[in-house]
Formats: C-alpha cells, structure tokens, sequence
C-alpha cells in the first residue's frame, strides 16, 4: 500500500475506534481498557488521575513513565487518540507546562477535545495533523511521546525527521511502538486488517534503530519489551481468521514485540 492509501484505511479504521462502531485496532480488544492499561505498566494511581473516557485500549506501553517527564516542560504526543497520554503528561507537566497532542482522525481529536472541556484540563491543546508533517514549529519542544502508532505510518523515516525538527536542542523521545522480531508472510503484510492492528506496517527491530539515527538524533536505544499481538480474536479477516484458527491466539508468538525508543537531539 502506498502511504495515501495507508493514511486513508488508518484514518477510516481509527475514525470509527473514536465513534465506538468498533472495538479494538493498534492494542487490546479485551472489556475491560482499565485492566489493560494496567497489565502494560500504568498504575492505579495514574489512570485515577485521568479521564475514563481518553482510555480505549489502544496502547502497548507507558511512554509518559519512559520520559520522566518534569514540571514546565513542553510535550508532544504523535497520534494522541482520545488524549490519554496527553492527560497524563498534563499532570505531570503542570500547569506551567504545556501538551500537545496530534492526530490526523477528525473524530479523535473532536473527542480528545471534548474530554478536555468535560475535565477542565487547561494545559492541553489538540491539532489535527499527521505526523509526517507535524503542525509544531521547530524547537518547541522538549519531550516527544508516541504509542502504538508511528508503526501505522508508511513514512516513518519523515516522522522521525519530523520529531527531531520540532525537538529544543537536548530535547528527548520516549516511544512506545509496535516492531517485528522475525519478517512477517507474506499473507499478513498484505493484510488491511494486520496494518490497522499494528502488525502488518511493523518494521523489525533492527531496522527502526537504523530509521531513528538517520534521523540525527543521538543515543538511541530500543528496549524489547516482549512478544505482543494486536490483531482481533474475533477478527472477520479471511487471512487472519485462517491464522489464528488454524494455529490459535499465539499465531505470530516470536514475530511482534512491544519496544521502547529513546533518543535525544
């Protein structure tokens, strides 16, 4: 798929996420987005401190605990979502710090929005926007955050050149990502489904460490944080339904981990 294309499927797949038509994409499909967010690394106390509504379970990691993020500074979070890490950053930041959040689905920066107004979080701000061209101008940033999305762009190298035009000098990245283990068959790469559950557009772990120091920025480190599967269970997919029939829910065991990415400009 060209990346157009793959913009157009995400954008539709995340666009109905945001309008509940359907239940899961890039992270659990489970009941329950509390238990999930947990069993990946937030606590009690930080889903406490945030908007119920910002958490559909779209995650694979803490990137906002990966930051260390400090009073006053400036956070951007690359597909925002519901605003879930941007709410949690806002805490974190405070309220002489500043988050950004962007995302290129109208309906979940309108929903991200709209919890905001609900919650009265003031220190938050959410743009409509890809994340190949990011809407922030250059060095304004100190923090960037992502999770469980950069996987989804067809551009991934322009991200990160992206992420470190709009970084403050010494400025760093804590990401949460998708990333292979082992190259994918064939039949899953070209799955629309697998690309929308964060599989099928993953590059191996190898290959994002060499994506993210071309992009100039210094120290990077990608931490594999263990095996990790996103697709539906109850996927409709003909392919994918074969899959995990045929061979059961731990069909891609030993293909797609959650990773951490670090760096700093």
């Amino acid at each position: 798929m060209d990346e157009i294309t793959t913009a157009k499927i995400v954008r539709q797949a995340y666009g109905k996420i945001a309008q509940k038509q359907k239940s899961c994409g890039c992270g659990s499909c489970g009941p329950d987005p509390t238990e999930f967010a947990k069993s990946i690394g937030y606590s009690e106390e930080e889903l406490a401190a945030i908007p119920a509504e910002a958490n559909l379970a779209l995650s694979c990691g803490n990137p906002t605990a990966l930051a260390n993020l400090k009073e006053g500074e400036v956070v951007l979070d690359l597909g925002s979502g519901a605003g879930f890490d941007c709410f949690l950053a806002a805490t974190k930041v405070g309220p002489k710090g500043k988050v950004i959040g962007v995302d290129m689905t109208p309906e979940m920066v309108e929903k991200a929005r709209g919890n905001a107004r609900k919650n009265g979080v003031e220190n938050v701000e959410f743009r409509l926007g890809e994340i190949e061209n990011i809407p922030v101008g250059d060095g304004l940033v100190d923090v960037v955050i992502s999770n469980c999305v950069i996987n989804l762009s067809a551009g991934k190298p322009r991200v990160f050149q992206e992420i470190y035009r709009v970084l403050r000098p010494g400025g760093r990245i804590a990401i949460s990502d998708i990333a292979l283990l082992k190259k994918l068959p064939e039949r899953i790469r070209e799955s629309v489904e697998a690309y929308v559950g964060c599989v099928g557009g993953a590059i191996l772990v190898e290959e994002y460490q060499k994506v993210v120091e071309a992009s100039l920025l210094k120290d990077v480190q990608l931490t594999v944080k263990g095996s990790s599967i996103c697709i539906d269970p109850d996927t409709k997919d003909p392919i994918l339904r074969t899959i995990l029939d045929s061979l059961g829910s731990k069909a891609l065991e030993g293909y797609v981990a959650s990773v951490l990415v670090e760096g700093h400009k």
